[in-house]
């Protein structure tokens, strides 16, 4: 969610600078650090998609007026409900909370909740 911040906030691309300098003062095994790449990329390859997911469901609200750590925490979990198979949605959605609680605002919970809910249903409905 880190990369995808700054990524977003800077208008930057990923590469192995990102990563490298992203790692540089941060000790992981290379599982997380697999999951994290695949996270990274994929959000990235399917932006468009993701996007355009998150605008539906989140009615009165463009990406744009969303905090950029709030973009991005929908972002990330929104490319984890669409593609990623093996993981479920109330993990994903779980997750994608405790991650707001820690960096963002109070009320940025509920709101990234009733996006990530609404998708979770889209997505069941099909």
């Amino acid at each position: 969610m880190q990369i995808l911040f700054q990524l977003d906030l800077t208008g930057g691309e990923f590469n192995e600078d990102v990563w490298k300098e992203f790692w540089e003062s941060i000790k992981e095994d290379d599982d997380v650090k697999n999951f994290t790449r695949d996270i990274v990329v994929s959000t990235r390859k399917n932006l468009a998609e993701i996007d355009a997911t998150i605008k539906r469901a989140a009615e009165h609200w463009s990406l744009e007026r969303m905090a950029v750590i709030d973009r991005n925490i929908l972002r990330a979990a929104t490319y984890e409900l669409l593609y990623r198979k093996d993981i479920p949605p109330s993990v994903v959605m779980n997750e994608a909370l405790e991650i707001a609680k820690k960096y963002s605002t109070e009320e940025s919970s509920p709101f990234i909740n009733g996006i990530l809910d609404k998708i979770a249903r889209q997505k069941i409905k099909g």
